[in-house]
């Protein structure tokens, strides 16, 4: 989550463009947004969330992304294991920089602390936690750092919100960055649904702010099989940031419990087992 999931957050040489693909969101679990939902896949089934090839631009220097990718596994009940990656391909030179940097390289847990509406128990909110080490990046930002999001999602008739509140450190500077974002869904009963995506996101050291929006849609295929679109406008301190995103999520089975996981599972994260 992938998601949540990243980048270099210094911004150090904006101006020479070494930002465009270095400010970071948490690790993307769950596609198409740069936060994530209060769920976790059920024990045994694995979860690919792919973004063949995407489009990124921070004022003049643009980029393709290709892939985008989250890997999530549940564990053990309530738990899943989630690592992420992005590899940025400039299609520039940039003065100081590789052309190829893998990017938003994490290896997360995620913990489900409240089963609620999300998982189809009850009316209330559903909680989540995702929290672990950032791995220092393919010619990107070196050294680790840390993460930690809580979510908390409430899903109504014909609405879902999610709200992500995170805090982060950043890989070798360790500085305090800070992340509200509010995701809000269509029905999960419909085949497609519209969604969108709101966050503000600051350093605190150099006091950069993002503020961004994204539209798109997600497609349910069929049990397991998601595809998506996002269109993501933003500013990064006084610099314009454009986004596509386009993905699928894939979920299926790789070993069956022994029970089942005891948690309902949203339509975007249907169990599927192995026979």
């Amino acid at each position: 989550m992938n998601h949540p999931h990243g980048r270099n957050r210094r911004l150090a040489a904006i101006a020479t463009l070494s930002v465009a693909c270095a400010w970071a969101s948490p690790a993307r679990a769950y596609r198409p947004f740069d936060g994530t939902d209060a769920d976790v896949a059920d024990v045994g089934n694995f979860e690919l969330e792919l973004g063949p090839v995407g489009w990124y631009s921070l004022g003049p220097g643009h980029y393709l992304v290709a892939p985008a990718t989250v890997l999530n596994l549940g564990i053990v009940r309530g738990w899943e294991l989630v690592g992420d990656f992005q590899n940025f391909v400039g299609l520039e030179p940039l003065p100081g920089e590789a052309r190829v940097r893998l990017l938003e390289t994490d290896v997360l847990l995620k913990a489900l602390l409240v089963s609620g509406s999300l998982q189809g128990e009850g009316r209330g909110p559903s909680a989540a936690v995702e929290f672990g080490p950032l791995i220092p990046n393919v010619n990107g930002e070196e050294g680790f750092g840390a993460s930690c999001d809580l979510i908390v999602s409430q899903r109504w008739e014909g609405l879902v919100l999610h709200a992500n509140n995170w805090v982060q450190l950043t890989r070798g500077s360790l500085h305090l960055e800070w992340f509200e974002g509010v995701i809000l869904e269509g029905s999960l009963e419909d085949a497609f649904r519209p969604v969108g995506e709101v966050f503000v996101e600051h350093e605190w050291v150099t006091g950069i702010t993002e503020w961004s929006g994204l539209v798109g849609g997600i497609w349910r295929a069929k049990s397991g099989l998601d595809f998506d679109v996002g269109l993501r406008e933003a500013r990064l301190g006084d610099q314009p940031v454009t986004e596509v995103r386009l993905g699928l999520t894939w979920t299926f089975g790789v070993w069956r419990p022994e029970e089942p996981a005891g948690h309902g599972m949203s339509p975007h994260r249907q169990l599927v087992i192995s026979e």
